[in-house]
């Protein structure tokens, strides 16, 4: 399988991630592209009408994108202990805490923009300010409901690769007043799937 990456998205890590924990990793060729909704990257696009990494295509007929797509066609490939639980309250725990991990994402993106990506002229602080109130919202959340130290699955998987994108760019910290939250992360980030697969580079736009 070959899985188009890049090195700096919270989305395609949370693939790679997933691709360790389940033992498929040694299955998968990573390809690096560069993407960004001012740069055309025409090799993604060709693969993808939203231009977005992560891509995996399947065969000629069929190619998968979208972080949540692609973790739950991994999860049915291996013969262990599923990521996405197959029922009951587990099973909607942890797609709830993959959704939430999905959210804090979208608004920490949304959020650079408006504090560094954006021309300075053309920045609405209020929106800024809107989308920072739902990463300190998530947070308060996750720290209430604090996520258990058990097995992984998906949402933990989703968790962590959010927050290290968040701290990757220095966007609002979920350490201080979350001692919970912090713990886990801290404890999480040490898995070898999160320490083969360390963010790295910048968006070029």
């Amino acid at each position: 399988m070959k899985l188009l990456y890049e090195s700096h998205s919270p989305y395609a890590r949370k693939v790679l991630v997933m691709a360790h924990e389940v033992g498929l990793i040694s299955r998968i060729e990573v390809i690096h592209h560069e993407t960004s909704p001012l740069r055309r990257n025409s090799a993604v696009f060709a693969l993808n009408p939203l231009g977005k990494v992560p891509v995996l295509p399947i065969d000629d007929e069929l190619c998968l994108f979208d972080s949540t797509v692609i973790c739950e066609y991994l999860d049915g490939l291996h013969d262990g202990r599923k990521m996405i639980p197959p029922a009951g309250a587990a099973r909607w725990r942890a797609l709830r805490l993959q959704s939430l991990a999905q959210g804090l994402t979208d608004a920490g993106v949304a959020l650079r923009w408006e504090i560094e990506r954006r021309p300075e002229f053309l920045r609405w602080a209020e929106f800024g300010e809107g989308q920072r109130a739902k990463l300190l919202a998530g947070y308060d959340f996750i720290e209430r409901e604090v996520v258990s130290d058990g097995a992984p699955d998906i949402g933990q998987i989703a968790l962590a690769t959010a927050l290290s994108w968040l701290a990757f760019r220095r966007l609002p910290s979920f350490g201080e007043g979350h001692p919970r939250l912090a713990r886990w992360y801290e404890q999480f980030s040490q898995r070898p799937s999160m320490l083969a697969t360390p963010f790295y580079g910048e968006t070029k736009d």
